[in-house]
């Protein structure tokens, strides 16, 4: 009787345990697609899961880090929810292509508007940025999630020395060294293939020509051949005439 209290004990107890954890590793992530590379550009996925029974989430809220500001953030429109971008003064400007940008989207928040993040599901929200710090191993994104019920989880605790994972972590971006060229990421991959298109589009004339050319070469070839072939055969015929009178004769 007593094993089977203690066994009973022991399975509620670990029950509870399961019930407890479950949720805390289920948090809002940032994933980069590919690569973050240092000094590059990168799409990042936002991703939220749902982790209440009896509530759905209806709104997002990701504030960008101020201490690492980056000079182009572009979300990519998500079906059931809208957009808003804020944006604040920097103090210090940035210098990016030659231009000084006195400015930088400090928070990105989705709205849903005719969808939500339901029970058992997630929601991933696609943001283009860069350019990346170089002097960074890593960027902190606090987020902000918003059920219909009205509870609000804050994910903005910064990892722990030693490696633990706070209540309440907030997304953290794992940047990569940069490539040897110093550049990386989604956009410069799409920047070089836009640079090969062009070089295929200005082969396209020179190789339209040769064709061309050898073309016309065929077609003269063809030609005098024909004309050879119609010669050679005028002078089979009046060779076969001239021997027919001759074994007349």
């Amino acid at each position: 009787m007593k094993l089977s209290r203690i066994a009973l004990a022991a399975g509620v107890a670990a029950s509870t345990v399961l019930l407890v954890a479950g949720p805390a590793s289920a948090h809002v992530s940032v994933q980069p697609v590919g690569e973050a590379a240092k000094g590059g550009y990168a799409t990042l996925n936002f991703k939220v899961p749902n982790e209440r029974d009896q509530a759905s989430t209806v709104k997002l809220e990701v504030n960008f880090p101020a201490d690492h500001p980056l000079s182009s953030v572009t979300p990519q429109a998500v079906p059931g929810w809208k957009i808003s971008i804020d944006k604040s003064k920097l103090d210090k400007p940035l210098e990016v292509h030659g231009k000084k940008i006195t400015e930088a989207v400090s928070k990105v928040t989705w709205t849903a508007d005719d969808s939500e993040i339901a029970p058992g599901y997630f929601q991933q929200f696609p943001v283009s940025v860069g350019a990346l710090p170089e002097d960074a191993d890593q960027l902190v994104f606090k987020a902000i999630q918003t059920y219909d019920n009205k509870e609000v989880v804050r994910w903005i605790e910064e990892p722990k020395a030693g490696g633990e994972e706070p209540d309440s972590p907030a997304p953290v971006l794992k940047l990569t060294a940069a490539s040897e060229d110093g550049h990386g990421g989604a956009a410069d991959d799409d920047a070089k293939e836009g640079d090969d298109h062009k070089a295929a589009d200005s082969d396209a004339p020179a190789k339209e020509s040769s064709t061309a050319a050898s073309s016309s070469s065929s077609d003269t070839t063809a030609r005098t051949l024909g004309i050879i072939g119609i010669v050679i055969g005028i002078a089979g015929v009046a060779f076969g005439v001239l021997a027919g009178r001759r074994r007349s004769a």
